[in-house]
Formats: C-alpha cells, sequence, structure tokens
C-alpha cells in the first residue's frame, strides 16, 4: 500500500490498480506471498483500503447509447475522408486524361494528396485509431516513404537495375487508392479489438486468463483487416486495369495496421522500429545495386539482382514490409495480451 499508494489513490477501479501493478511486474505468484490469489485480488483489497483523492462519491450515470452510436458515426465518417479523397482525386484524373496538361495533373494530384494527408489526419486525431498527442515525427517520415515507395518504388528499382535513373517514372496509383479506403476497416478493427480486449479485462480472474483470452482476439482482429484489405486493393486494381492483389501493398497495409495498433495502447518505440526496418530493407536495394557499379563491390548488387530476378521488383517490398509486419504481430502478441496495455479506456472508442 505504501509502495503504491499514488497509484491506487487515483486509481478509478480495481481493473486499473491490477493493470498498474501488472505494469510493475508484480505476477499472480508475487500477489501470493500477500495471500491473494492473483493480482485481480490483491487490486481489488488496495482499492478498498485506499482512499481516493480524485474518485467521485457517486458513480456518474452511464451515458446514453445515442452518444456511443453518434460517437462511432463521428469517427467512421472521419475514418472514411482519406479514400473518398483518394477517390475523387484518381476519378478526376481519369476523367480528364487527355484533356489536361502535364502540369495541371500535377496540381490536381498534388491537391488530392493534401485531401488525403489532411483526411488521414483527421483520422488519427479522434476514434480507435487516436493515440496521445505527439509532434510530428519518425513514424510520420517512415510511414511517407513507405506509401510513396509502394506508388514509385518499383520503377524506381527498375530504372536503376538496368543502368538508370535515367528521366520520371509512371507511379501506380492502385496500391495507395487501396490503402486509403482501407482506412475506414482499420479503424473499426482497432475498434473491435478495444472493446472485446476490455470484456475480456472485466471477465479475468488472473493475468494468465486475460492474456490467453485476447490473442485470439488480436490475432482474429488482424485477420479481419486483412481480408478487408485484400477484397480493396482487388477492387482498386481492377478500377486500374492491373488486376489482382498486389503483395507489397498488402504486407505494407498490414504493417502500417499493426504498428499502428501498437502506438494507440502506449506501444511507440516498437512500432517506429517495425516501421524503420521497412524502410531500410528499401532504401538498401536501390543503394546496393548503385554501389555494385563501383568498381570492386559488384557483390554488393548480386543480393537484390537475384531476388529481383526470381521474383521481380515488388518482392523487395514485399519482403522487407512481410518481414517488419510478422515482427511487429509476434510483438503485439506479447504486448497487447497484458492488462496495462488497456488500462484506460478512451469514450471515444465506444
Amino acid at each position: 500500500m505504501h509502495r503504491h499508494r499514488e497509484l491506487c489513490e487515483r486509481a478509478v477501479d480495481p481493473l486499473e490498480i491490477a493493470a498498474g501493478l501488472e505494469a510493475h511486474g508484480l505476477t499472480d505468484r508475487t500477489a501470493a506471498r500477500y495471500r491473494h490469489r492473483d493480482v485481480f485480488s490483491l487490486a481489488e483489497e488496495l482499492y478498498a483500503r485506499v482512499p481516493g483523492i480524485v474518485r467521485e462519491p457517486d458513480a456518474p450515470p452511464p451515458p446514453r447509447a445515442g452518444r456511443g452510436t453518434e460517437a462511432r458515426a463521428g469517427w467512421t465518417l472521419l475514418a472514411l475522408l482519406p479514400g473518398a479523397a483518394c477517390l475523387a482525386t484518381v476519378g478526376l484524373l481519369r476523367a480528364t486524361e487527355g484533356v489536361l496538361g502535364g502540369g495541371a495533373r500535377s496540381v490536381v494530384t498534388g491537391a488530392g494528396a493534401l485531401l488525403v494527408l489532411l483526411g488521414l489526419r483527421l483520422c488519427l486525431r479522434r476514434g480507435p485509431l487516436r493515440a496521445e498527442s505527439r509532434p510530428i515525427g519518425a513514424a510520420t517520415v517512415y510511414g511517407c516513404w513507405l506509401l510513396g515507395y509502394a506508388m514509385y518504388g518499383e520503377g524506381l528499382l527498375a530504372q536503376v537495375m538496368s543502368g538508370g535513373p535515367d528521366g520520371g517514372w509512371a507511379g501506380d496509383p492502385a496500391p495507395l487508392l487501396g490503402l486509403a479506403l482501407a482506412v475506414a476497416p482499420a479503424a473499426w478493427c482497432a475498434h473491435l479489438f478495444s472493446v472485446h480486449a476490455h470484456r475480456k479485462l472485466a471477465g479475468s480472474r488472473a493475468l494468465e486468463e486475460f492474456g490467453a483470452g485476447v490473442r485470439p482476439v488480436l490475432l482474429g482482429v488482424v485477420a479481419l483487416f486483412l481480408c478487408a484489405l485484400l477484397v480493396l486493393l482487388s477492387l482498386a486494381g481492377l478500377a486500374h486495369g492491373t488486376g489482382g492483389v498486389p503483395a507489397a501493398a498488402t504486407a505494407l497495409g498490414v504493417l502500417l495496421f499493426l504498428a499502428r495498433l501498437l502506438t494507440v495502447h502506449g506501444f511507440h518505440e516498437p512500432a517506429n522500429t517495425g516501421l524503420a526496418a521497412a524502410c531500410a530493407v528499401e532504401v538498401a536495394a536501390p543503394a546496393l545495386v548503385l554501389a555494385g557499379r563501383l568498381p570492386g563491390l559488384d557483390p554488393l548488387a548480386r543480393p537484390v539482382d537475384a531476388v529481383v530476378a526470381a521474383a521481380g521488383t515488388g518482392t523487395v517490398p514485399t519482403l522487407a514490409c512481410g518481414a517488419a509486419a510478422l515482427g511487429l504481430l509476434i510483438h503485439a502478441a506479447v504486448a497487447l495480451s497484458r492488462a496495462s496495455a488497456h488500462a484506460t479506456a478512451r469514450a471515444d472508442t465506444k
């Protein structure tokens, strides 16, 4: 009680104390030394014995059902903004093909990209994808690079391997369209994970029980998002006449979703590490090819040449984002199965 007095005084329920104790390294075995069967039981006694300094004397009335529905409708509309802006931009470019000049099309593309970024920023500031306020940092830079490579990277790598780059190269907007449309399913999948995790937390009586119950929820949510992403990428490809589902864009979408899910629950560093690793591989591929042109350094380009010769230029971003996504999934299965990762529920995710 003395060691964790501040935590107990500021807690609004025993679950918050249990999550805090777990974050400080206490386990059910430790709780047994205090004659409690688990951390949850110990937290209940601490909550009852330590007077709170910010607790209300009476529980507030439960929110009306309409408020929760309005909140969900609000962040759902925000999550649709990036896809709508991207879809409108692509549609305008297709409708004005052969009418607008190169400069005018560049202006339309730039304005559309700006609208997509503004819509994405609004979406990330409210709802299930909202994390604690932070200035624009490394994650933003990594995300912009990965999205830029998804559109122009394969063309750049192909030119570098053929002796270039020599002049401009066309980008493929289909992956970006599919990823922009996938923001809404990502928000709903994050919402479902948060809701089910808190239900598991409220119904669990031991930390191991909660962890065992929340891991299948995480895997199910990731699988649900993957299914939605595959459908949207397929539709985006059909709209541009390319057909098929690009594996690189699929891996990138899962990577961005897992990184944001970890960030929402306070694990900024692992999320940034996964994004940085994918960026490093994508940067290294053309850099190694260019370095291989120097006298005596041709072995540096051989790994990239072998990978591209075997499966094409899209293999590089697929391997980069796929490996990073797998690493984040393994980390999330451990980190998000802790009660301390779900200690604070946000009203705007309901």
